[in-house]
């Protein structure tokens, strides 16, 4: 019939596979804390920073995993790398 007939599954958020530690785990190693504190203003990236405990304290704040993943996704669909500028 028509295009209506397609089941078309909305995209997830994050990607399917990538786990919350992946994404900390990749933005750490591309802004390191002090730029990523910058980016998202939160004390796990501040604080004695640590991937264990970012994702502690991520789990339990909804509206700052949100930050990390939506860094995470905007910097997967640019492929830009902070690296990139470095001099």
């Amino acid at each position: 019939m028509g295009d209506r007939d397609k089941t078309d599954k909305p995209k997830r958020y994050p990607p399917e596979g990538v786990t919350l530690e992946m994404m900390v785990t990749a933005l750490y190693e591309n802004y390191g804390w002090q730029r990523l504190s910058e980016k998202i203003n939160v004390n796990c990236f501040k604080e004695n920073p640590s991937i264990k405990s970012s994702l502690k304290f991520l789990r339990k704040t909804p509206w700052a995993r949100t930050k990390v993943e939506q860094l995470y996704i905007w910097r997967a669909k640019t492929g830009w790398d902070p690296r990139d500028n470095a001099k």
